[in-house]
């Protein structure tokens, strides 16, 4: 057996993941989480999306600890939920970060990137770098995939 093409997916982490946050219109609600939209009104607005669709990724968002709900209240008007992002969700600003930084190098407009990132720090324009547990930076061509604690094999068949 081929440790590489025989192995079972049925627990890999990378699909899993994807079966929360893999759909469009979820990363896009993230991406305007970030850009500072936190009302549903905001998110139908800026994103087109029907609302249906839009308040089934809210909700799903928010089962799975990526976002939270606290209620605001406008003058006059009744108490609504706001979305903010949880830690959990702040642990996918790489991912995200990453399909923008890949996104601005092959697909962006020909004028450029239609939105820019920068440390608000200093100035400098952010990236996503790989880097190993010990801070050093890992090329693409140096990483390489180990069984790990759940690791299984496909069964006989």
């Amino acid at each position: 057996m081929d440790l590489r093409l025989d192995r079972d997916m049925s627990n890999c982490s990378i699909a899993r993941t994807l079966e929360v946050v893999g759909e469009k219109w979820t990363i896009l609600i993230l991406r305007e989480v970030w850009y500072g939209s936190s009302r549903f009104g905001d998110f139908e607005r800026v994103l087109g999306c029907p609302r249906n669709l839009l308040a089934a990724r809210l909700r799903m968002l928010v089962e799975e600890g990526i976002l939270a709900t606290e209620t605001y209240k406008e003058p006059g008007a009744r108490s609504r939920p706001k979305y903010v992002i949880t830690p959990k969700g702040m642990d996918l600003v790489p991912a995200v970060m990453g399909l923008l930084q890949w996104g601005d190098r092959y697909r962006a407009d020909p004028e450029g990137p239609a939105v820019l990132t920068r440390h608000r720090g200093c100035g400098a324009h952010v990236n996503v770098h790989v880097r190993c547990e010990q801070g050093h930076s890992v090329r693409e061509e140096d990483i390489e995939s180990v069984p790990g604690p759940a690791f299984r094999m496909k069964a006989a068949e």
